[in-house]
């Protein structure tokens, strides 16, 4: 066979194979190396000399050979050389089969990339001496356009591009599960992931992509997959795991809580404002969940309703008044007869006692016949109802001894500081600043949170969540424009009292568009462990500004306040109860979390149940943070079961106010007993 014969197959092998191909791939062997192979791998007999060199000893093939000879093409995670075709031929097929064998025995490195269209030369002509011409033939490939690049890049450019994002394909492949691709494509099918919808169909392809490369048997084949794809998914799945949904699935592969994951991911694409549409759970958590809840006796438990007075025992309050007395079970008809028979006109105290809540329950309670509280807008947020069973009989999901529960206005187990964690606030700093509005979802407005530092920065909507705004440290890190039907909140906060500057930080609350404000806002300050809150119940016109308090960081290191805002004294109507006024109180009592002497069992509450008290809304029928650690694995679950399985209500529910011993507050109580005395009872 002439060597023109061999070359023509070539050219027609590599035809054939680039069918269908858009890119082509290079192996990172030695070109010398290469060029060495081609010449030594000729029979004895087949390369001998002509004049100084032997006859394949050619630099027009030389320079073939070390621009493309390394060039292989991928189909079906397998590679083809461009070697790889049969002569039959004794002289040329013994060095093809070495030049195959030689590329193949290294990994694929790079795309290949040619600037030029023409690689090699066809034919060259030589005159002799004697004036006689040869023609040489050599080795010769015209490449289709699609293989050539004619943009002014750098080849070295354009290959670590392509071969970045096969790396970035190979780790996504690796280290993003198949699981937690399932699990975030059924939070998109639900449409609980924010913008979720955008990432579908790449993350339908991606998961072909993953169970393709995991079927592959071998390394090597793996290898040449990751290449073979990469060129063709392009960098959005490419470089899948460097996206913000690419964080979401690695944070979901790494065990993550999808709560935590979901909330990350939001953080990062979604605006301040943006409320989840409903809790997250998958099909399968939903099936897992329910075997659970079946399979440990808790089906009966989930029914939920406010409870009564019927429900309680003696054993677990710390006072009734003579009305409810009659009803608590537990106490006998006799006892409240010779209680009326003790009664005398008591004393009456004008001055106001402070009072420990400890003392007020240790020393206070056990003798007194009936209290009433003062009632202030300010314990708005302490609005609380006891939750009980359906069943009276059925197992209890909580972590303490009883199927009792609690929920607090706004349907959560706590108050403002809940909500501003929950829309992505710090609430753990040294000095923390935060307003709440919209509480009954007619107030769209859109109030923001400012602070003037001792250094005349001001922190307000215009640097949210940016780094460095403050050299002090404060940052505004949630910001809403349009809460729509939702209560709305802002936060600032300091984390770190060391970077903080001495002097005064004066807060102040701005209406920045008003779009139906009529009740104001609430605002706490909250430092040293305490907290203050103040309310402003007026309307705000657009650009008013209200001054809630001045907080000054002394040379000591300790906080001080200066209140700004005035105080209310207008009464309105919560709970159907009127603000600013003496309402008798029920039952004191612990929350169930401490009924029994239990005791560590999370935060003590304290609960004062008020007269006529009712409850308008509808609370979530438990909370994962009550739930048992059996069933915690389920909580994505059992939030969204809370939240569909209202309380139902009751006749004569147990509503008031209610008090963590672990927040500063206050309330002015009127107790008589053999005397009447008004006590400010401390928290």
């Amino acid at each position: 066979m002439q060597f023109i014969e061999m070359r023509n197959k070539l050219i027609k092998h590599f035809e054939k194979i680039t069918q269908g191909v858009d890119y082509l791939f290079e192996v990172a062997v030695n070109k010398d190396e290469l060029w060495n192979t081609y010449l030594d791998s000729f029979p004895v007999g087949t390369n001998e000399v002509y004049r100084e060199r032997a006859v394949h000893d050619c630099s027009c093939c030389k320079q073939f050979i070390k621009t493309i000879g390394n060039v292989v093409v991928i189909k079906n995670s397998q590679i083809i050389t461009i070697w790889d075709f049969k002569t039959s031929d004794t002289t040329y097929q013994p060095v093809l089969d070495a030049l195959s064998s030689l590329v193949r025995s290294y990994h694929v490195s790079d795309i290949y990339v040619s600037k030029w269209k023409k690689i090699g030369t066809m034919k060259n002509y030589e005159e002799s001496e004697s004036g006689k011409v040869k023609e040489w033939s050599h080795f010769f490939l015209e490449l289709p356009e699609r293989f050539v690049d004619t943009s002014e890049r750098s080849k070295g450019d354009i290959k670590g591009e392509f071969r970045d994002t096969r790396n970035v394909f190979q780790r996504s492949l690796e280290e993003i599960s198949e699981d937690s691709l399932l699990t975030i494509l059924e939070l998109i099918t639900s449409n609980t992931l924010y913008k979720g919808e955008e990432w579908k169909s790449i993350l339908t392809q991606f998961l072909k992509y993953k169970k393709e490369y995991h079927k592959l048997s071998n390394e090597s084949e793996r290898e040449n997959y990751v290449w073979e794809k990469s060129v063709k998914a392009g960098i959005a799945i490419g470089r899948i795991r460097n996206h913000s949904i690419g964080t979401l699935l690695i944070n979901v592969s790494e065990g993550m809580d999808l709560d935590i994951a979901v909330r990350k991911y939001e953080q990062i694409v979604a605006p301040a404002n943006y409320k989840r549409p409903k809790p997250i759970f998958t099909k399968k958590m939903l099936e897992d969940a329910k075997k659970t809840i079946t399979e440990l006796g808790y089906l009966e438990s989930l029914g939920r309703r406010y409870a009564t007075l019927d429900d309680i025992t003696v054993n677990n309050i710390l006072f009734s008044n003579k009305d409810a007395a009659k009803r608590i079970n537990g106490i006998d008809d006799i006892f409240t007869e010779m209680e009326k028979e003790a009664t005398s006109k008591p004393k009456k105290f004008s001055k106001v006692e402070e009072i420990a809540i400890d003392k007020f329950v240790s020393n206070v309670l056990p003798t007194a016949r009936e209290v009433e509280v003062y009632f202030e807008v300010k314990h708005v947020s302490n609005m609380v109802s006891l939750i009980a069973p359906e069943n009276k009989e059925s197992k209890t999901m909580f972590k303490w001894n009883n199927n009792f529960g609690w929920a607090y206005s706004g349907n959560m187990t706590d108050s403002m500081k809940e909500k501003v964690r929950a829309a992505g606030g710090r609430v753990d700093g040294v000095l923390r600043f935060s307003i709440q509005w919209n509480e009954d979802g007619t107030d769209n407005s859109d109030l923001d949170a400012h602070c003037i530092e001792p250094n005349k920065n001001e922190i307000f909507f215009n640097n949210c969540r940016k780094p460095n705004v403050s050299s002090l440290g404060g940052q505004l890190d949630v910001d809403i424009t349009h809460p729509e039907r939702n209560v709305a909140v802002e936060n600032i906060t300091w984390p770190d009292k060391s970077k903080m500057k001495h002097g005064i930080y004066t807060f102040f609350v701005n209406q920045y568009a008003d779009r139906g404000s009529r009740n104001g806002f609430r605002a706490e300050i909250e430092f040293d462990g305490q907290i203050y809150s103040f309310d402003y119940t007026k309307g705000l016109r657009t650009g008013e500004n209200v001054y809630v308090a001045e907080v000054t960081l002394q040379e000591n290191g300790t906080f001080t306040i200066k209140n700004l805002l005035p105080s209310n004294v207008s009464s309105r109507e919560v709970w159907n109860l009127h603000t600013n006024q003496f309402v008798p109180v029920s039952v004191i009592m612990y929350s169930p979390n401490y009924w029994d002497e239990q005791d560590g069992i999370g935060h003590r509450h304290y609960f004062f149940m008020l007269k006529d008290c009712i409850n308008p809304e509808q609370p979530n029928g438990f909370y994962n943070e009550f739930l048992k650690n059996e069933l915690v694995e389920h909580k994505r679950v059992f939030e969204a079961l809370g939240s569909k399985m209202r309380v139902k209500d009751t006749k004569d529910q147990l509503s008031g106010l209610g008090f963590s011993a672990t927040k500063r507050n206050e309330l002015i109580v009127k107790v008589k007993g053999n005397t009447e005395r008004v006590l400010k009872v401390i928290f």
